[in-house]
């Protein structure tokens, strides 16, 4: 026996459903949450019409596609120089760190009280 699995794109807005190639599926972000929505080609337009007067207006922010951020607004602690030299002394003197990461308050503590 043979199974056919038929999948089926709705207009959203009224039920209908679309022919393969008909309509679009809309994508759009309001207030920091994304959208997408099924339309026949007639909703599509009725929809980009109606907001093409606010989008006129507008200006665009860039992709919605994440929170990607410009290196500028990427901040990055300072590095400490003395970090490798904490690293190190830690290793000879019975802590075990890995080589990346934030090195716990009690080992540099120990560290400072050394030097």
């Amino acid at each position: 026996m043979a199974r056919r699995i038929v999948h089926q794109l709705v207009d959203d807005i009224d039920g209908s459903v679309l022919e393969v190639g008909e309509g679009e599926t809309v994508h759009f972000s309001l207030n920091g949450t994304s959208y997408e929505i099924d339309l026949n080609s007639a909703h599509a337009e009725e929809l980009k019409a109606a907001l093409e007067p606010y989008i006129s207006a507008g200006r665009r922010a860039g992709s919605s596609g994440g929170a990607a951020r410009s290196a500028a607004s990427r901040k990055r602690p300072a590095r400490n120089p003395e970090v490798a030299a904490i690293r190190a002394w830690a290793n000879d003197n019975g802590y075990t760190l890995s080589e990346r990461g934030r090195i716990p308050a009690p080992v540099v503590d120990a560290y400072n009280a050394a030097h």
